[in-house]
């Protein structure tokens, strides 16, 4: 999981290294009885250790902020300004990068303008708000099964303000382990960190400062750029029944799928994506016939940056690309019991 930005000149969720976006934001308020954090001691899993996850993801649609977010990937640090709303339609931000090529992301509650000024152009889409510092993608229930849950008996400071530290470690080696320093005061997330097998950081993102405060001036979610006269690209996504289509795709353990749609990555090239998840960690499988790539993607062939692997294998007459902050074992295992058999529609 930390589901954080990476971005690309294409729009799309869970592909890095097919070019699809992936973006977040949001902080938020404690809801929770203080009795819960009480209820957990140093070193010591129980089912309640995870409740701290429910405060976080709470926190992370409901608070105004605005700040300067750091994200930190094999020795490369991108910086995003990031401001958050919350007003009687729901959530706004705007997150705008402030290395490399120039890009906007404006979000209403689950729809995404992603602005791209060298071309003029504004893409649309609709994405699911879990990003940084939202991190779940479901319910908590079943992760005492595959995590082990801690809080560490130490305030730290990430961006001048005091946080706690929670730590996750898997059971099995499907999936990383994590560590979580949430704000003292409201349960805002403030820096998620990825661990592999040896507890090592291999991703890290994190606020380098932060600002509270339902007084912000609501001209921070207004965009930079003129946009009079740009084109606006509607992605095009629609739910599909992958089984239906003769699609038999293995689960990890304690994953569930959360979405299956068909998108569009440009006017001729349509790609099959489904996204699973175990709560925190998501895959995604991205399916498409191989004539859409010519002849030159020929091999398995896998490769990692990070936390981010990936793992490509042939299926029929179809390329099959597993994508996710997971081990690549656990893609490459997927990937390759996946199976094909398409119906005859007409009997």
């Amino acid at each position: 999981m930390v589901r954080g930005w990476v971005f690309s000149a294409r729009s799309g969720r869970t592909a890095r290294g097919m070019g699809i976006l992936l973006y977040s934001a949001v902080l938020g308020l404690s809801f929770l009885p203080q009795a819960a954090h009480a209820a957990l001691e140093p070193g010591v899993s129980t089912p309640e250790s995870f409740l701290f996850l429910q405060d976080i993801q709470q926190a992370a649609r409901d608070l105004d902020y605005a700040g300067i977010v750091t994200y930190t990937q094999d020795g490369s640090t991108q910086a995003i300004n990031v401001v958050h709303m919350v007003d009687g339609t729901g959530e706004r931000e705007r997150l705008e990068l402030l290395d490399g090529t120039p890009r906007e992301y404006l979000r209403h509650n689950d729809e995404v303008l992603c602005l791209v000024p060298e071309r003029k152009l504004i893409v649309v889409e609709k994405r699911r708000p879990d990003r940084f510092p939202a991190i779940l993608l479901g319910s908590v229930d079943n992760l005492p099964t595959y995590y082990s849950a801690s809080v560490i008996d130490e305030v730290q400071r990430i961006a001048g303000r005091e946080c706690r530290v929670y730590e996750l470690h898997p059971k099995d080696t499907l999936r990383y382990g994590y560590r979580f320093c949430a704000d003292v005061a409201n349960s805002l997330l403030l820096q998620a960190e990825t661990l592999n097998a040896n507890g090592d950081v291999i991703n890290q993102i994190a606020f380098a400062n932060i600002a509270y405060g339902s007084r912000m001036p609501m001209s921070g979610l207004e965009s930079a750029f003129n946009t009079d006269g740009w084109r606006t690209l509607n992605a095009y996504m629609e739910d599909i029944d992958l089984v239906s289509e003769g699609w038999a795709i293995p689960y990890p353990n304690g994953f569930e799928p959360v979405t299956q749609v068909v998108r569009s990555m440009r006017a001729t090239r349509k790609v099959v994506q489904l996204v699973m998840s175990d709560g925190l960690a998501a895959i995604s499988v991205f399916i498409e016939p191989v004539t859409n790539h010519g002849s030159y993607m020929k091999e398995d062939h896998g490769s990692s940056r990070g936390s981010m692997n990936l793992y490509r294998t042939q299926v029929a007459e179809y390329w099959v690309t597993a994508t996710g902050e997971v081990p690549l074992s656990t893609l490459r295992d997927l990937a390759a019991n996946v199976e094909y058999v398409p119906f005859n529609k007409k009997n």
